[in-house]
């Protein structure tokens, strides 16, 4: 059995989402200053947006390329691979440490 107040609270969301929308037309109809300021500044946001857009899809490939360069160095395409024979710690701790008086 459904309950009354599922239907009640989304009719309620459903009057303050067309009630919103109503007043913002109203608004944009409008010849106001902070109407005009924020018609300029969504403006400037769509374009910004697609120009953002436009230029991924035509530089992305090499954004990422460089991201992830691909080249015979280890991982990053700029770190060397460790030496074979021994890993980064079993060299660190071979090796004689250098102390402060050297």
């Amino acid at each position: 059995m459904e309950e009354p107040w599922d239907f009640e609270f989304l009719s309620r969301i459903v009057d303050g989402f067309v009630s919103f929308l109503s007043e913002f037309v109203d608004d944009w109809l409008a010849n106001d200053m902070r109407v005009s300021i924020f018609k300029i500044l969504f403006s400037w946001l769509v374009v910004s947006l697609i120009a953002i857009h436009f230029a991924w899809k035509f530089y992305g490939n090499t954004v990422n390329d460089m991201y992830y360069r691909q080249g015979t160095g280890g991982k990053n395409g700029g770190t060397p691979d460790p030496a074979p024979h021994r890993s980064g710690w079993e060299s660190a701790a071979g090796d004689n440490l250098k102390t402060h008086r050297e």
